[in-house]
């Protein structure tokens, strides 16, 4: 047990490292991704066609494609394109993409939810379709849809995991190199675990309780 300690301890800067790098990732695939999920949600609610079209086909391509094949389609895709970018911005663009998928989606069932009497409502004060839409339908629909987004987060981050296989040096990536210079995969691997644990737990309190509070506003 001692010697499991003291390997834990001379090993986690390294992955400690690796999870800053983790949570990096996880932090632009959201600030990026879920504005453009906005954007696709309004777009599949959208009566104009080729628009309505497109976004649906992002959202459906988005979530069909699993995570590891979208990292892959943008790792080895890009550069037949003339563009090298790196393993790091590559796992952004990939996580980025299935980030506004499924934000699309949840998106558009808290903006479909908004009360027809409150769009009415708007309506009858003169405001635009756009007015509306922007101060009325887009507020309450994200607030409906706070917690699924929050939900999402936290598969996002477990998501960073598949980007060792591009060559991403995150949580998993160090954890692998770890165990195979070491040989002590079960410790290596129980360490990375309870780093991923000490994330996504708190996070999925935090989640189940706006749910909760979400409910009981309801």
């Amino acid at each position: 047990m001692i010697s499991t300690f003291r390997f834990w301890a001379d090993s986690f800067p390294k992955l400690f490292g690796g999870l800053i790098v983790s949570l990096g990732l996880t932090a632009l695939s959201l600030l990026i991704g879920l504005p453009l999920g906005l954007l696709l949600a309004v777009g599949v609610s959208s009566r104009f066609k080729p628009l309505n079209w497109l976004s649906i086909a992002l959202v459906e391509i988005g979530r069909g494609a699993p995570a590891l094949v979208v990292l892959y389609v943008v790792y080895f895709g890009l550069p037949a394109l003339n563009w090298s970018p790196t393993a790091f911005l590559c796992a952004v663009i990939g996580l980025t993409f299935t980030t506004a998928a499924y934000a699309g989606e949840y998106l558009r069932g808290g903006l479909r939810s908004v009360n027809a009497g409150t769009i009415e409502a708007g309506q009858a004060l003169a405001l635009t379709n756009v007015d509306v839409l922007r101060f009325i339908i887009i507020p309450q629909g994200l607030r409906v849809s706070i917690p699924s987004l929050m939900g999402l987060a936290i598969q996002i981050f477990q998501a960073t995991s598949l980007t060792y296989s591009i060559t991403v040096s995150e949580l998993t990536a160090n954890a692998y190199s770890i165990s195979n210079q070491t040989f002590r995969a079960l410790e290596t691997f129980a360490l990375a675990g309870l780093m991923y644990a000490v994330i996504t737990i708190p996070a999925s309190w935090v989640t189940r309780q706006a749910e909760r509070r979400m409910s009981l506003g309801q």
